[in-house]
């Protein structure tokens, strides 16, 4: 069975991703080095070091297509792209919606890797197959779809002293890395590439975040001489619980449900993934609930990255987005929680007489794959909310939402419903609960 057969079969395949079985993305690491609190605070003092290694899907495209496959698919520009340099890769349907963003490496001209959970990479494979393009494609699954090793090893740290803990594991000076570029050098004999980036804390800083990738084989070595050198600076290991919260402090909306469940242009895609693979398992959770797929999906300008949109090039739903282009749009803030609403709410749902309140798992208390919780102000809906969760460097509880660009107002109070209708979905990662709505203030930048 493939996945649009598996829609077919469900009915609506909202019901069936609202009652899917699947909870929140799997990372399958270690849940805590030490505990989150002291991980989280690390990548704002010192420095935290997290082992990407397992959780994401790796694919390469190498030929002499590779970067007009890119450029295909791909809402940036492409302009000056080749070796050493990387990008946040946007990928839209035909009618201009979302389907995924993954990081795009280049490490040669005709070579590139994408990085990120399933769907961008299988969008780009797909078209790579069915396109005529001169390209070949490897594909290095992430772990829980991997028996055997990963080709390579990725390490991100993140925080002040990420520069000099590098420079002492390399044992020289860094080459300068500008943001979003590689360098290149070795730890321990192996080969490194180290993307400048960040996982939290403020992009483009230099030297605030380092991904270092190399080959598996190395990954031992590699790990013990960044932590040799890490000791006097500081530097912690961060485990699963503390790495899904990282978003929350960077601003990167990591799971809104693709726009691949509906539509004919979309059937080939949907016909070619497998009826048991994460597009076909993958859970909405939160209270936002409609019985069309379409009102989840999103635009590049509801998640922020109107800014990446070149119109220099064809690429899929190029002539959408150019329609939409004048707006009006929603538009990517940050939600402060109200304190004493968020610690009534989970006072409610363990030790309150009455029917229980939705329990918020800490750091991050996503349930589902997808999240989406309604935004009100003034009584009216004007979005979603999504990726909640608790960070030591902002104090508090917080959210990113999707909102009406007219109410994208600092200090606005609104409002989040917390928890879903009619006492809950299906999901087992939901118990039996009310709802109640917390109160929220908008910030239209980091909160840290």
């Amino acid at each position: 069975m493939n996945l649009d057969e598996k829609i077919r079969a469900a009915g609506n395949v909202v019901t069936m991703l609202r009652n899917a079985p699947q909870g929140p993305y799997v990372f399958p690491m270690q849940p805590e080095y030490t505990n989150w609190r002291d991980e989280q605070r690390a990548w704002k003092e010192t420095a935290v070091m997290f082992d990407q290694s397992l959780h994401m899907t790796d694919i390469y495209f190498r030929g002499p297509d590779a970067l007009r496959l890119m450029s295909d698919i791909g809402v940036n520009g492409f302009t000056n792209f080749g070796r050493n340099k990387a990008k946040q890769l946007i990928m839209c349907n035909y009618d201009g919606y979302f389907v995924g963003d993954a990081i795009l490496f280049a490490f040669e001209d005709d070579e590139f890797s994408l990085v990120a959970r399933p769907v961008g990479p299988n969008w780009a494979a797909f078209q790579a197959e069915v396109g005529d393009y001169r390209v070949t494609v490897t594909r290095d699954e992430r772990s829980a779809a991997n028996l055997g090793r990963r080709l390579t090893f990725r390490y991100q740290i993140n925080g002040p002293a990420t520069h000099s803990i590098v420079e002492k594991a390399v044992g020289g000076p860094l080459p300068r890395i500008k943001f979003f570029n590689m360098g290149e050098f070795e730890i321990s004999g192996f080969p490194i590439r180290a993307l400048n980036h960040t996982m939290a804390g403020i992009p483009g800083q230099e030297f605030t975040g380092l991904e270092l990738v190399g080959p598996s084989e190395g990954g031992q070595q590699v790990w013990e001489a960044l932590l040799e050198a890490g000791h006097e600076f500081g530097l912690r290991l961060g485990g699963a619980r503390a790495y899904t919260s990282t978003a929350i402090e960077s601003g990167w909306i990591a799971a809104p449900v693709p726009a691949i469940y509906s539509g004919d242009d979309m059937r080939p895609f949907r016909e070619w993934l497998p009826g048991n693979g994460f597009e076909a398992n993958a859970s909405i959770g939160g209270s936002f609930a409609s019985d069309h797929i379409e009102d989840y999906y999103v635009t590049p300008w509801d998640l922020g990255y109107g800014h990446l949109i070149r119109f220099d090039h064809d690429f899929i739903g190029r002539a959408a987005l150019e329609e939409m282009a004048p707006g009006p749009h929603r538009q990517k803030v940050w939600l402060r929680w109200n304190d004493r609403d968020v610690a009534e709410l989970i006072a409610d749902s363990l030790f309150g007489a009455g029917p229980p309140t939705k329990y918020l798992e800490m750091p991050v208390s996503n349930y589902g794959t997808n999240s989406y919780d309604q935004v009100v102000a003034d009584g009216q809906f004007i979005g979603v909310s999504a990726s909640a969760g608790f960070t030591v460097n902002v104090g508090g509880w917080s959210s990113h939402a999707m909102i009406d660009q007219t109410e994208a107002i600092d200090g606005r109070e609104v409002t989040v419903l917390v928890g879903e209708e009619k006492g809950g979905t299906a999901k087992p990662t939901v118990e039996r609960h009310i709802q109640r709505a917390v109160r929220a203030n908008v910030c239209t930048h980091p909160l840290v």
